[in-house]
């Protein structure tokens, strides 16, 4: 029995291990390209050594033991994976299955052996033995090569050993037990920081309640009821009440980050002891020009271990929100990989900021907290859900390009004929299947081609740990990258997916695996926690999004009142202007410029007008530069493709500031100014739309449409409708942020017209002005005319304008 003072806490033998040696790979990207196939393969090798091992030789023993040190008892319990118990001794096995070349293996890995001496100090301290002989058993996967290592030890040897293990332990679970004994008093006395606005509450209750049953929930809020707060604020109580560990927010792009990180900032001035890590891509964290993860090549790389325990201690007692900046300041001071020491750091706090892909992406997600077998208290928030349906569907999908398999050969076939001739071999497959397409094609079964691939891959895995450094080497390994997702990909394959072919006009041959359905691959995700909250000001129909982010059409949903005096925005639909593909001619265009003048010219400000492609924009572009010094002249400027973060930030800089005339921003709809920004008050005083927001009819949403047929859905609904209305709403809702903007909404195209547009429409769209050429100016002017008035008559005072 446990003493009831003191704190219990209970630890795997590997996670001990691994979390004081502090074992990582400081290289993501050299981490075994099929883990979960090594995985399933060392288990079967396990088995099959164990039963050679003879009469004697114990598999799988379950062995626990209790420390009692300061404050804590602490039970760590593993499983060894062989005992051999002989009268002259006693031998404690531990077996490890790799795809690497065991000659180039000088001495056990010391986390496994770590793992080995647990189970030898274990074992030894239950059955008062003297010693005993530590050995690792390593086995190539594809070979069943076997190499082995003895250590003999002694029962004191082991002892102080693990010892000096628990001490070091200690150290830190003495930290989480203050820490979080500090935390939830000071969530206690917590309280929500303003006054609810209109629906606030309810929605505040709803989140508490479905994470204390352990469910998920789907929360539609429009803009301004300030859904990051009200998000936050119920979860972290939940946390105080013990019904969840470690809070993941998660997100789609950096601008929401930082809306996050102050609302934290805003509970943190209640008075809530609470820190947060935010991670940050490698790209963005390292040092160096690129990232060169190879401690030969990197100074930060090099003995990144050795100092990475210290820098954590430190950074986890000093600072509560631990953004970029604070990350690079003390990966500096204590010279170590920021990305990596991110990482570290996110054991330690009770939040993790971060994009979808560390928790969803097989290939990105951190592995400490969702690899296979390994479950937690966890919490997720997704905001800008929607969002999340087509990046799952990126995540989960893989493909391979015929072109590459004939590049790679030319680069490795000196170093290696044998690899030369799998991928001549593959090459074959891929232009047997590319006779037979003519554009796509989908195909019902790939697993010859797999044989042949998995063959290549296994090749490759060795051949890459072999040659270290070659020409190109970084092309052979993006090339191997993509064999690891497709084989990855192709282990998850169900009635979800769908295999084709694509051939592009450019001569290029895809095979894509693609995942059409991502909620059950998703699902595996969130069942690692307890419970998810799904938000966006665009999760309609609600329906739509259950499908295809949970599966299940009976998880909770709410449809949060928008707080906004609707009188200060005026909604138009344009019933005399289309952007259909038949209609695209110089006319419509010219009626898209006119409606601007005309907008424009009603108030003086700055307006975003969202275009359907950037093909749209240039004829935009041409009509207003044609029609310069003409009445109702405004200042644009365009979105161009691929901007850098530089680019935008200047770009939107342009609102900032006095102007004689008014400003129109021509973007483009779906991109990076469609969603996330937040320009507020006088910043931004109207969105022109301009369509319905349609995806450019292809290959993928034709299938996407077949799919959803299939099932007896609504597939143009699924493929082209439902995303495109999603568009729309974001980009409409660029204009209201808070409860003291006004502005106007412009949707142009006759469709928005239609009972199956509109049945899409949210709930604050209900009134809505029917316009035309003619009558638009004079609807208005009322309009703004009417807000002058009504502005003279507002007390102008002490409205709160919190993060949204």
């Amino acid at each position: 029995m446990g003493d009831p003072e003191k704190k219990i806490i209970k630890i795997s033998v590997r996670n001990l291990v691994e979390f004081v040696l502090r074992t990582g790979d400081i290289d993501n990207r050299r981490t075994s390209a099929a883990e979960k196939t090594a995985m399933q393969e060392g288990s079967r090798v396990h088995k099959k050594i164990q039963r050679r091992m003879g009469a004697d030789y114990r598999p799988e023993v379950s062995l626990k033991h209790m420390v009692s040190e300061d404050q804590f008892q602490i039970l760590i319990e593993g499983r060894a994976d062989g005992i051999i118990d002989r009268p002259y001794g006693v031998t404690v096995d531990e077996i490890k299955g790799m795809y690497m070349d065991l000659s180039y293996l000088e001495e056990p890995v010391p986390v496994h052996l770590a793992q080995a001496m647990c189970y030898g100090y274990f074992y030894c301290f239950d059955h008062g033995l003297s010693g005993a002989v530590i050995q690792m058993t390593y086995c190539n996967l594809e070979t069943e090569e076997i190499r082995r290592f003895q250590v003999e030890k002694t029962f004191e040897e082991m002892e102080e050993w693990f010892q000096g293990l628990i001490h070091e332990y200690v150290k830190w679970a003495r930290y989480l037990y203050i820490h979080g004994v500090r935390r939830d008093e000071s969530i206690r006395e917590l309280s929500f920081p303003y006054p609810y606005r209109a629906g606030q509450k309810e929605l505040v209750v709803s989140v508490y309640r479905s994470i204390s049953r352990k469910k998920n929930l789907f929360i539609q809020a429009p803009t301004g009821v300030g859904k990051t707060l009200s998000t936050i604020y119920p979860a972290v109580r939940a946390m105080g009440e013990g019904l969840g560990d470690k809070l993941f927010y998660l997100t789609a792009k950096t601008i929401t980050r930082s809306v996050a990180e102050e609302s934290f900032s805003i509970l943190r001035e209640q008075g809530l002891y609470l820190n947060t890590v935010t991670i940050t891509a490698k790209e963005k964290l390292c040092f160096l020009d690129g990232p060169e993860c190879n401690p030969d090549a990197c100074p930060y790389a090099k003995g990144h271990f050795d100092r990475v325990g210290d820098a954590v201690y430190d950074i986890i007692h000093k600072e509560a929100a631990i953004n970029r900046e604070v990350v690079l300041q003390y990966a500096e001071m204590f010279h170590v990989c920021p990305f990596e020491f991110c990482l570290d750091i996110s054991n330690w706090v009770d939040s993790i900021i971060c994009d979808y892909n560390y928790v969803f992406d097989p290939n990105i997600r951190l592995k400490r907290y969702f690899s296979e077998g390994v479950t937690g208290e966890y919490l997720f928030l997704v905001d800008e859900a929607h969002n999340l349906v087509p990046r799952a569907r990126e995540m989960y999908s893989a493909a391979v390009y015929k072109e590459d398999f004939l590049l790679i050969k030319r680069i490795i076939k000196p170093m290696d004929h044998k690899i030369a001739r799998l991928l001549d071999r593959c090459n074959k497959e891929l232009l047997e299947m590319k006779r037979e397409c003519e554009s796509f094609r989908v195909l019902e079964d790939i697993r010859f081609f797999m044989n042949h691939i998995m063959s290549l891959f296994g090749e490759m895995e060795k051949f890459m740990e072999v040659h270290q450094e070659f020409g190109d080497r970084d092309m052979v390994l993006d090339f191997y990258f993509s064999l690891r997702d497709f084989i990855n990909s192709y282990d998850r394959l169900d009635e979800n997916y769908r295999i084709y072919t694509e051939l592009f006009r450019d001569g290029r041959f895809m095979l894509r695996l693609f995942c059409v359905n991502p909620s059950r691959n998703l699902k595996e995700c969130l069942n690692k926690g307890n419970s998810t909250v799904f938000f966006s000001a665009t999760l309609l129909p609600v329906s739509y999004y259950k499908e295809l982010l949970s599966g299940d059409p009976d998880e909770y949903a709410v449809y949060a009142r928008s707080p906004f005096d609707q009188g200060k925005r005026l909604l138009m639909v344009a019933a005399d202007v289309s952007s259909r593909y038949t209609r695209r001619n110089r006319r419509e265009y010219q009626k898209v410029v006119d409606y601007l003048r005309a907008i424009v010219s009603a108030r003086k400000g700055n307006y975003m007008v969202f275009l359907p492609s950037y093909q749209y924009l240039k004829e935009v572009e041409a009509l207003l530069a044609e029609s310069k010094g003409q009445k109702g002249e405004f200042a644009y400027l365009s979105q161009a493709s691929r901007m850098n973060e530089q680019e935008r930030d200047q770009f939107l800089l342009e609102f900032s500031g006095e102007r004689k005339d008014s400003f129109v921003a021509l973007c483009v709809m779906g991109g990076v100014f469609s969603e996330g920004i937040d320009l507020k008050a006088e910043r931004l005083i109207g969105a022109v739309i301009v369509g319905t927001g349609l995806p450019m009819v292809c290959t993928e949403q034709d299938i996407l449409k077949d799919y959803f047929d299939e099932k007896e859905q609504k597939g143009f609904d699924y493929a082209y409708q439902y995303p495109g209305m999603n568009k729309v709403m974001q980009a409409a809702g660029r204009v209201i942020r808070t409860v003291q903007d006004e502005g106007i909404i412009a949707l142009l195209d006759e469709r928005f017209l239609k009972p199956d547009y509109q049945a899409l429409f949210p709930r604050e769209w209900e009134g809505y002005y029917e316009v035309r050429l003619n009558s638009v100016g004079e609807v208005l002017k009322n309009f703004w005319s009417g807000r002058e008035k009504k502005g003279e008559q507002e007390y102008d005072g002490d409205i709160e304008d919190t993060p949204l």
